[in-house]
């Protein structure tokens, strides 16, 4: 079999200018808020890689075990050649897991996070040398719509994977609007997607406060990314890390919050934050299988069959597109 190196395509934003006046709108925002794009660095790639090794962190171990218990079964709903693409595939670790199973004709793994999606293909593509894959380099929280081509018009039926219960980054609506913009990538295909359920608070929030504060370290490096991007002089260590559970949404909230009073500036502007203010920079909403099953309705995908883990602290869907 000939071996093939995979490709890689960068998307860049439609307009710089524009992403760098919302992100500082956010900052001006009372109370502020950073979009949680900006924890993946190539170093907060890497962080996050550790969390889902921490004891705490349940979501990654415990949809790894639903996907061995259950691939098989999975593979049998989704059929073989597909074009399986994998959205915020960091390490691609867990699609690997899955691909001798789904064996499609192409991998397509996307991430925010180019430098660190390259290496991880590379690798991927000395395990499966004859496998047709490519790398999208795009911020796809903005939109799922994947470059023009990827997708072929026929024959291999595209297959969206979305695990690691990312999709409670979004609000409900969000959520309701970027499935359906996958749902009309997917016909013929479908979605494969992870979704942390509601369990004890105590359980969410040491998820999200680890007692290494490798989590902390994660929150807090977004703001070494944000002075890259925006040119701003947040110091790091003048902010601590805050996890809650907000029980009336139903979501996880992380924030940073200044230690002290202080200044944040950039050009052409700045910030003042007095002691114990906060900054916003993730939400991670938490579902029935009821609900969830409803917002996959009215995003327009016919049918669903999905697989719990026990005690239903989580399940994999699959809707059909």
């Amino acid at each position: 079999m000939t071996s093939r190196a995979p490709r890689f395509i960068q998307v860049q934003p439609k307009d710089a200018q524009a992403e760098r006046d919302a992100t500082i709108a956010g900052l001006l925002r009372r109370p502020a808020v950073v979009p949680p794009k900006f924890f993946y660095d190539r170093l907060g790639s890497h962080l996050f890689d550790a969390i889902t090794e921490l004891a705490e962190y349940y979501p990654t171990r415990t949809e790894a075990a639903i996907f061995k218990a259950h691939g098989a079964d999975m593979a049998r709903h989704i059929g073989a050649r597909s074009t399986f693409i994998d959205l915020g595939a960091g390490n691609c670790a867990k699609a690997a897991r899955l691909l001798p199973l789904l064996d499609p004709a192409r991998y397509i793994a996307v991430d925010i996070s180019a430098d660190y999606l390259q290496d991880a293909l590379r690798h991927l593509q000395r395990q499966h040398p004859g496998l047709d894959i490519v790398g999208v380099g795009m911020d796809f929280s903005q939109t799922p719509v994947l470059p023009s081509g990827l997708i072929p018009s026929h024959g291999a039926r595209p297959v969206f994977f979305y695990p690691g219960s990312s999709i409670g980054n979004f609000s409900p609506a969000e959520a309701e609007i970027f499935l359906a913009g996958i749902r009309a990538q997917s016909s013929g295909g479908g979605l494969l997607i992870g979704v942390d359920l509601v369990k004890p608070i105590d359980v969410l929030e040491a998820a999200y406060d680890d007692a290494l504060g490798v989590t902390a370290a994660f929150n807090l490096n977004l703001l070494r990314n944000l002075n890259r991007s925006i040119g701003s002089d947040f110091d790091p260590t003048a902010w601590r890390h805050v996890a809650l559970f907000n029980d009336q949404a139903s979501r996880i909230e992380m924030h940073l919050e200044a230690r002290h009073a202080l200044a944040v500036h950039w050009p052409g502007g700045e910030r003042r934050f007095v002691a114990g203010e906060r900054i916003h920079t993730e939400n991670s909403y938490k579902y029935a299988v009821a609900s969830f099953t409803q917002l996959l309705a009215r995003a327009g995908f016919r049918t669903s069959h999905h697989w719990s883990a026990p005690k239903d602290w989580f399940a994999v869907f699959w809707a059909e597109g």
